[in-house]
């Protein structure tokens, strides 16, 4: 008898994960996937009208993102009034 294999929410079995689960994991909401989709900085995959996202994707965007790749000047609300 062959042991049953369930995918959880935790681990998919498959290479694709839904795009909205991938951006609650990191903690950015759905306008922010959609800005980065509009802007080219993910790419997604359209299944029947859900979106996913390949882990080789996530694994491109985040070396991307540890090389500096979308790095920007962070600039505080203080520096803003006195400009």
């Amino acid at each position: 008898m062959q042991p049953h294999i369930t995918a959880s929410k935790e681990t998919p079995l498959g290479n694709l994960l839904s795009f909205d689960a991938w951006l609650e994991g990191i903690d950015k909401t759905r306008t922010t996937g959609w800005r980065w989709r509009k802007e080219g900085i993910v790419s997604t995959i359209n299944i029947f009208g859900k979106l996913y996202i390949s882990r080789a994707e996530i694994e491109r965007f985040e070396q991307k993102a540890m090389s500096g790749g979308f790095h920007k000047e962070v600039i505080s609300p203080s520096a803003r009034r006195a400009a």
